[in-house]
């Protein structure tokens, strides 16, 4: 995975109301992919959240997979 990849999140976060299958963008690349600064923003371009996260956390996105969207609450 490299910068500007779009990535999906494969675990939950919380704190950022992040759920899995949620849509980010890399935008940084830490010691040749050991971890991965990803900024997630709304469809109207408002950023959520920019998280740290691992390669354990995010994933490519797959052949024919379809985006789907969802109301951010608070």
């Amino acid at each position: 995975m490299e910068e500007f990849d779009l990535v999906v999140l494969t675990k939950d976060i919380p704190k950022a109301k992040l759920k899995s299958g949620d849509v980010g963008t890399i935008v940084m690349v830490y010691n040749d992919g050991a971890g991965y600064e990803v900024e997630f923003i709304t469809l109207d371009g408002e950023t959520l959240a920019v998280e740290t996260l691992s390669s354990s956390q995010i994933r490519s996105i797959g052949h024919r997979e379809m985006s789907h969207t969802r109301v951010m609450v608070g």
